[in-house]
């Protein structure tokens, strides 16, 4: 076996259907999941029309790629199930009807008292040299094939009739070859965009690949997807993983928010308890978000107080007391109302922190001087007063979503700071 095609799999899904903005391939993410769970890598998903040709192509291509293929579909009774076909084809193989299974699936009729109707006899045919998996949920068995070193299975749609042989005969039967061990984390970062992380984390993209690193981007957010695999086992590769998750926490430094899969509003949370401190917000453009992601998180009545949707300048000045001449002469989105805002909302709740964001989540509304996106976001606390202007881009919803990031991490930042003047007073 070529060592570059060790562990490495292209799933296939079939069905013409698969191609319109109608449906969707589910199965993969199962198979994706399951297989990465005993130590497989999922390098192609393709999705193939029902049509012999094309899928035939396609199988033969992925045997050259990798070293298990994965094909759900098309195995049903009629015209356009094609993958038997097509992967006979590929293989130069031939379709052997097979008398035992076609008897199983007329008996499968007479237990619903029906007579099977002369299409299902295609499900009867089999791969020549082909293993049967049984089905007991529907009329498609699966069947797995060897050729030239390499595995194909070929599995039914629908998706309770797949993971039932999956668990039954798939699983059992890769379990019984892991050669590797996989070890996962996702780093979740915020304050910095994706090309400022990769700065940051240039020169640590492993080399081998018994490491992977794969950075995702989104509005507010970034995601460093780590992965080590070890064939000495599951605590081996987690050691890897924890190694290698270190260099780059010492490159990220505290833009990391998270490392076990937590959400920035569910650190926030753990933080707030921990210190036994309370929590009230000021929204304006954020239309309530930060309200709503921390009372998504169970428990959260322990530490949030109060949410105030400030949306107009009358409600500004009446909720949360910030003054009147401050709107007329600087504007509704600017640094003294939402610096107005935060102390408001935290003197209207008694909370220990108050929280406050006020800007232009457009797509209309923004001036040369005030553009669309500009969000000033707000922190009062005893002591301390911070205000920071943001330029965001995108959509309104994903400013909105940027707006309500930036704000839970300045309670982050806020809340991780005082523990550490804490500590320094205390050394």
């Amino acid at each position: 076996m070529n060592k570059e095609l060790a562990h490495r799999v292209e799933i296939i899904a079939v069905g013409s259907e698969l191609l319109t903005p109608h449906y969707q391939d589910t199965n993969s993410l199962y198979l994706t999941a399951r297989l990465n769970d005993i130590g497989w890598t999922v390098s192609f998903k393709t999705i193939v029309g029902d049509d012999v040709r094309d899928l035939s192509s396609r199988v033969r291509q992925a045997l050259r790629s990798t070293e298990l293929v994965m094909i759900s579909g098309g195995l049903g009774p009629t015209g356009d199930d094609v993958t038997r076909e097509a992967v006979a084809r590929a293989l130069g193989r031939d379709l052997i009807l097979q008398r035992d299974l076609l008897e199983q699936i007329r008996e499968r009729f007479r237990r619903r008292r029906r007579v099977m109707p002369k299409a299902n006899r295609r499900q009867a045919f089999v791969i020549r040299g082909a293993a049967v998996l049984p089905n007991p949920n529907g009329t498609a068995p699966g069947q797995l094939i060897r050729a030239g070193g390499k595995r194909i299975f070929l599995l039914p749609g629908p998706p309770h009739e797949l993971k039932t042989i999956c668990e039954a005969s798939v699983w059992p039967e890769l379990e019984r070859e892991r050669r590797r061990y996989l070890s996962r984390s996702v780093l979740k970062v915020t304050g910095l965009t994706e090309s400022m992380v990769e700065d940051l984390i240039s020169g640590l993209y492993p080399r081998t690949s018994d490491l992977g690193l794969t950075v995702l981007a989104s509005p507010g957010q970034v995601e460093v997807h780590l992965l080590a695999a070890s064939p000495a086992g599951q605590a081996r590769a987690r050691a890897e993983l924890r190694r290698f998750q270190s260099r780059l926490l010492g490159r990220l430094k505290d833009y990391v928010f998270s490392a076990h899969g937590e959400s920035l509003e569910q650190v926030v949370g753990a933080l707030l308890r921990e210190k036994k401190m309370t929590l009230a917000a000021a929204e304006s453009c954020s239309g309530g978000l930060i309200s709503h992601r921390l009372t998504n998180v169970p428990g959260s009545s322990d530490y949030f107080l109060e949410g105030v949707i400030a949306y107009s300048n009358a409600a500004k000045v009446g909720l949360l007391a910030v003054p009147r001449e401050f709107i007329e002469t600087h504007g509704a989105v600017s640094h003294q109302v939402g610096r107005a805002m935060a102390l408001g909302v935290r003197k209207r709740a008694r909370a220990d922190i108050g929280l406050a964001v006020t800007g232009i989540a457009g797509p209309t509304g923004g001036t040369a001087e005030k553009p669309v996106g500009l969000v000033f976001t707000a922190l009062s606390s005893a002591g301390v007063t911070e205000v920071e202007e943001n330029l965001f881009l995108g959509t309104r919803e994903q400013i909105k979503f940027q707006s309500a990031q930036k704000a839970l991490d300045m309670v982050r930042r806020h809340l991780l700071s005082r523990a550490g003047a804490r500590k320094r007073r205390s050394s």
